[in-house]
C-alpha cells in the first residue's frame, strides 16, 4: 500500500487546515486509518484514527473538538481538518493505515511521507 499526504502549510494560530491522504494498492476499505504528528525533537506521538467503515473515530485529549478525522471510500482518502489551530500543533503528520485502531504507531503496517504543518503565533 502506498499513502500519500498533502494540506499542509504555514498558518496563524486560530486558523483552520485540512489534510489529505490518499491510499492505493490495496482495498482501503478492509483498513483502518489514523494520524501521527511529530514535532522537531520530539516522538511520534498518536492525533486520531478512524474505523474501516469510518463509524468510530478516537482523538488524542490535546487535540479533540478541534480536529475531525474522516474517510471517503470512494475517493480512497482519510481526511483531517484542524480547526483552532495553536503553535503546538505545529508538526510533521502523517497518514498510516493498518488492520486494527490503535494509538500505537508500531502497529501500523504503512506510512505516508507527511505533510508539514507550522502554526504561527
Amino acid at each position: 500500500v502506498q499513502l500519500q499526504a498533502s494540506g499542509g502549510g504555514l498558518v496563524q494560530a486560530g486558523g483552520s487546515l485540512r489534510l489529505s491522504c490518499v491510499a492505493s494498492g490495496r482495498t482501503f476499505s478492509q483498513y483502518a486509518m489514523a494520524w501521527f504528528r511529530q514535532a522537531p525533537g520530539k516522538e511520534r506521538e498518536f492525533v486520531a484514527t478512524i474505523t474501516r467503515g469510518g463509524g468510530n473515530t478516537n482523538y488524542a485529549d490535546s487535540v479533540k473538538g478541534r480536529f475531525t478525522i474522516s474517510r471517503d471510500g470512494a475517493k480512497k482518502t482519510v481526511y483531517l481538518q484542524m480547526s483552532g489551530l495553536k503553535p503546538e500543533d505545529t508538526a510533521a503528520y502523517y497518514c498510516t493505515t493498518g488492520p486494527v485502531v490503535t494509538t500505537t504507531p508500531e502497529l501500523y503496517e504503512a506510512w505516508g511521507q507527511g505533510t508539514l504543518v507550522t502554526v504561527s503565533s
